[in-house]
């Protein structure tokens, strides 16, 4: 059976959106790719020059309300924005590439997105994390382990 292909239209937008308006051409935006699936853009921020944001043309809140058809349809699209971006740039040598779910992880506009944020040596960017490896033992591990493999 042939796999029916959607293209998206702006029933799968809402209007009090700003990525929503953006898809729309309601709010302008520095566009650098853009297809059925999803349009990227330049992020009014910049972190750093050529700081990226592709959203899908769907409005999903974020990655816990993506179902599998949606992460095969817009998430293929990663790779090839961030090697563009890699390449618009010589000093360019890495790359950020994330999304922040939820307001305590971050994510300050309610439409997924991810964040491709160019990389190289001596920018000033500092990513903080922590290792807590110390506070684990393998029991702790194992039970951590088994509370997520439940959910599937």
């Amino acid at each position: 059976m042939k796999k029916e292909v959607r293209k998206m239209t702006e029933s799968n937008l809402i209007d009090d959106c700003l990525f929503c308006k953006i898809i729309r051409g309601e709010i302008p935006s520095y566009t650098v790719f853009e297809n059925d699936d999803v349009k990227a853009f330049l992020d009014i921020s910049q972190v750093n020059e050529g700081h990226v944001l592709m959203v899908p043309k769907k409005h999903l809140v974020n990655f816990f309300d993506y179902e599998k058809a949606d992460a095969e349809r817009f998430l293929k699209y990663i790779p090839e924005i961030a090697r563009a971006i890699k390449k618009s740039n010589d000093k360019i040598t890495g790359m950020n590439i994330t999304s922040n779910n939820g307001e305590v992880a971050g994510q300050v506009v309610m439409h997924s997105h991810i964040h491709f944020i160019p990389r190289w040596e001596g920018d000033g960017i500092k990513f903080f994390t922590r290792n807590n490896a110390d506070q684990y033992d393998e029991v702790k591990y194992q039970a951590v382990c088994d509370k997520i493999k439940e959910q599937f």
